[in-house]
């Protein structure tokens, strides 16, 4: 591939990026192709999903009743209508 030169690389990125290289005990260029890829969501490797918490006070609140209507209600939508796909 055609090369790339990045000018006014902010302090920050370019600190990352050196620590990159020296973790990975790479090039600073490899650093930059490897950040990159994981950036894109190419062939980097693969993270660990991130874990949200936001709802989990809710977690455990409902009656069975509740449970069982928000079922029934999900099973209803999740139904496919033939009269739609004529």
């Amino acid at each position: 591939m055609k090369a790339i030169t990045l000018r006014n690389l902010p302090p920050e990125v370019a600190r990352t990026v050196q620590l990159r290289a020296k973790q990975k005990k790479t090039s600073v260029n490899k650093a930059v192709i490897e950040l990159l890829e994981e950036s894109a969501g190419g062939k980097a490797k693969k993270k660990t999903p991130v874990r949200y918490h936001d709802l989990d006070h809710l977690a455990g609140t409902w009656t069975k009743e509740e449970a069982a209507a928000f079922d029934k209600l999900i099973a209803e939508q999740r139904t496919i209508d033939p009269e739609l796909w004529k």
